[in-house]
């Protein structure tokens, strides 16, 4: 070893922690020992600890939160009962938007961020704040254990102030209460609720038929013995936002028989020269019908092959429809088109008479 090697190894040993040292009182001694623990620092009470007007400005936030998570929960509600769903408004920077998905989506965010807010405030400002150190133990619990494990339960609930902060309490009992309303409102929309739509349609009284091809009014001249016409309600447009809705239940099928061949005597009174109107909507599935067969007065439908006798009141003959098609009473009006005498007697649609 070298002169400079042998000069600088009493420096070396020197930088080298020799054990754990001990100072005067038993604490450790940092300075024999860098790398002791220096343990927990010295807990720091919170003002709200030992300022009982701050603890009480503490609770009145709280309450504030959790009465500003009520009351977007409630406005929720309003928002989604009182904001058409087809009214679009312009947000910076957003862009234009549904007014409705828009305050929807804001009030319960709201309501759901001051409930997060309120129970982070409270927390913080007024649960207790003691360091617990609590030593490792086994993962079995013995009675010594439970019983401790409930005394700490019952110590936490004393100290997170639930007996003795009232108001805080209560406001949160009030927002955990009325948020879960807004997904009960929600479930509104799995409707709407039908009430009687199923079993109305857009036929009245005095509408004339509409050839759905040419738009036109129908004169019982405009309808050929054998052939097959489609029609809709006077008054229905393609433009109108339900018009899909409507044209589902109002779809029409007009053919036209020689009266000695309809076998129904209700279809024949129903009927105007041999014209008979029959929904085009199959009573299973809800396909639309529009294969016929002119020579025995059958129409198929393509989907599953359902089979209607249109000369004898539109029964079923073949496949897994339920019931026959609905009739439409038909006459002609003052100018010689053919209008409807009212609505359908029996509700249109697939399977109505098992759903009610």
């Amino acid at each position: 070893m070298s002169s400079h090697d042998i000069s600088q190894a009493p420096e070396a040993e020197d930088n080298l922690p020799h054990g754990h040292g001990t100072a005067a009182g038993g604490e450790v001694d940092t300075a024999e020992n860098p790398f002791a623990d220096p343990g927990p620092p010295p807990h720091e009470h919170r003002v709200q600890d030992i300022d009982e007007q701050a603890a009480r400005r503490s609770e009145r936030t709280v309450a504030l939160l959790f009465t500003v998570s009520m009351l977007a929960t409630v406005a929720f509600i309003a928002s989604f009962v009182a904001l058409p769903v087809d009214k679009i408004i312009y947000v910076f920077p957003i862009g234009h938007i549904s007014a409705l998905n828009f305050a929807l989506g804001l009030t319960l965010g709201l309501a759901l961020f001051a409930i997060g807010a309120g129970a982070v405030h409270w927390a913080r400002t007024l649960m207790s704040d003691v360091e617990i150190i609590d030593e490792r133990h086994p993962i079995e619990a013995d009675a010594q254990t439970r019983a401790k494990v409930f005394a700490d339960f019952q110590d936490g609930a004393a100290e997170s102030g639930f007996g003795r902060r009232k108001l805080a309490r209560n406001t949160l009992f009030g927002a955990l209460a009325l948020v879960p309303l807004s997904g009960l409102v929600l479930l509104r929309d799995l409707g709407p609720l039908p009430e009687d739509k199923l079993r109305h349609t857009a036929w009245r009284k005095g509408k004339r038929l509409i050839n759905q091809n040419t738009m036109q009014a129908l004169r019982p001249e405009d309808i050929p013995v054998g052939s097959l016409t489609f029609a809709m309600p006077e008054g229905l447009e393609e433009d109108d936002h339900d018009f899909q809705v409507e044209i589902a239940k109002a779809a029409l099928m007009l053919i036209r028989l020689q009266p000695e061949n309809i076998k129904d005597k209700r279809e024949l009174d129903w009927s105007h020269e041999g014209i008979v109107a029959f929904s085009k909507i199959c009573t299973h599935v809800g396909c639309p019908i529009n294969l016929y067969e002119q020579q025995t007065h059958h129409v198929l439908c393509p989907c599953h092959q359902s089979t209607f006798d249109l000369a004898d009141g539109g029964r079923v003959i073949f496949g897994p429809a339920g019931h026959a098609l609905p009739q439409l009473r038909i006459t002609v009006d003052g100018e010689g088109y053919l209008e409807a005498m009212g609505d359908f007697a029996e509700p249109v649609g697939p399977a109505f008479w098992e759903r009610g």
